[in-house]
């Protein structure tokens, strides 16, 4: 006998099918992707069973214009470590609140569906590091700090066709290292 698993993935509905299939076509419409692209996408949104095989088909589109505005998420802690890695999904704009904690964003293998990502941080006393992929634009100029500059260690400037992450905010006693991610 086969056990099934405890939380089996939620089953993509009719819904969720045309809703994916209608961002396709505004992207396509505004000249987002291409047609081929287009095609190749909207195979996968026509086979896709669940919503983690329906994420890689909406990858890297604009969020439709009711949802753009909803597109911010705030984390925080008091003291202790705020990290996000691996395939996580990048809002909009993501607000990160940390009076004495540490900080680790990995951005490298997270899917950034947005051209331009906002990450607004507001530290106290903790190092934070933010890693970004290989094609991304990273704008410092809004990081204020009041005791160290920000350490950016991105080097060369990215390939064309990447995101753009603008990092802004302020940092009271901690420091804040942006590098690239490793090959």
């Amino acid at each position: 006998m086969t056990a099934l698993p405890e939380n089996p993935p939620p089953v993509l509905s009719e819904d969720d099918r045309e809703a994916a299939v209608q961002r396709l076509r505004e992207a396509y419409a505004e000249g987002h992707i291409s047609h081929e692209e287009m095609d190749e996408r909207l195979d996968r949104v026509l086979t896709a069973k669940t919503h983690g095989e329906l994420a890689p088909a909406l990858a890297s589109l604009p969020l439709p214009a009711e949802q753009e505005a909803d597109a911010t998420v705030t984390i925080g802690a008091m003291s202790g470590r705020i990290k996000r890695g691996g395939a996580w999904r990048v809002p909009r704009t993501l607000k990160v609140e940390s009076s004495m904690g540490r900080v680790h964003l990995d951005l490298s293998r997270a899917v950034i569906e947005h051209p331009v990502v906002d990450i607004e941080l507001q530290l106290g006393t903790g190092r934070a590091k933010i890693t970004v992929p290989h094609d991304a634009d990273v704008d410092l100029n809004g990081v204020r700090a009041m005791w160290k500059d920000p350490h950016d260690k991105t080097g060369q400037p990215p390939r064309p066709g990447g995101p753009k992450i603008r990092i802004s905010g302020t940092m009271g006693m901690g420091r804040l290292k942006v590098r690239r991610a490793r090959r």
